[in-house]
């Protein structure tokens, strides 16, 4: 496919897992892309690459700008930048609850803040953030991480009303336990991996974990032209966690 010729994207959080596979696949389909990041020493060509820390606003802004000098302009924009929490309520301390709150959250604002005057002069201007389950599926330790998407589909729903009459579209993904680095080091920290991994397909009616090229696909098409008349939707990619309730195996 090439529906996104000419177009020009930027994805934050985009050098590794769900991020990277969103870029490679945008630029496979005809975008040019840049990808924001900590640490963007991985990115390789075509993809474009710049630091920049979603906490800081002064490198927010400086990340965006120096992007959309090289790209020429910009057109879509992935918040994907996040990073994960584990344990109920009373297992992190406010500290903790700031710092990831700031990442997950605050963190999606200050790029969609940068990028707004930009995507006001695109004809087809979308943004998508990535959420999660956890957002509408109540899942055991996980409450601050659960918090954070709650409000990123919150914000979603917001801001598409905001801008629709700006012809900037906002929508969301909601992946499920997605096979990423950052899932890889929560198994291998656990005390028996391979049961962990073997709990978290189960509870996937598929019976295995989501890929990132699937969640990218799903990105792909919300940020697609094709996708003209889609906002102020999320859209599960969970392997049906969501919406199925299936009956136990017969054994």
């Amino acid at each position: 496919m090439s529906d996104f010729d000419g177009l020009k994207a930027l994805v934050t959080g985009g050098a590794s897992g769900i991020g990277r596979a969103t870029a490679e696949l945008l630029a496979a389909r005809g975008a040019q892309v840049a990808v924001l990041d900590l640490d963007p020493s991985s990115v390789e060509k075509p993809l474009l690459a710049f630091r920049a820390d979603v906490t800081d606003d002064a490198s927010v802004r400086e990340a965006v700008a120096a992007a959309v000098a090289d790209l020429g302009g910009l057109d879509v924009v992935v918040n994907n930048a996040g990073i994960g929490a584990q344990g109920t309520v009373e297992d992190n301390d406010d500290a903790e609850w700031h710092r990831v709150l700031d990442v997950n959250v605050v963190g999606m604002v200050r790029v969609a803040r940068a990028a707004l005057p930009q995507l006001r002069e695109s004809s087809h201007a979308a943004i998508v953030n990535t959420c999660s389950i956890a957002a509408t599926a109540g899942l055991p330790q996980r409450a601050l991480y659960s918090a954070t998407k709650g409000a990123v589909y919150s914000l979603t729903l917001a801001m598409a009303a905001d801008h629709v009459r700006e012809g900037i579209r906002v929508n969301c993904v909601n992946p499920g336990t997605v096979d990423t680095p950052w899932v890889g080091r929560l198994l291998d920290a656990a005390s028996d991996p391979a049961a962990e991994r073997t709990a978290l397909e189960a509870r996937q009616p598929t019976g295995r974990l989501v890929s990132a090229a699937e969640v990218a696909g799903a990105v792909a098409y919300l940020a697609s032209p094709l996708s003209g008349a889609t906002t102020g939707t999320a859209l599960a990619v969970d392997g049906g966690m969501q919406g199925l309730r299936l009956r136990p195996v017969s054994q």
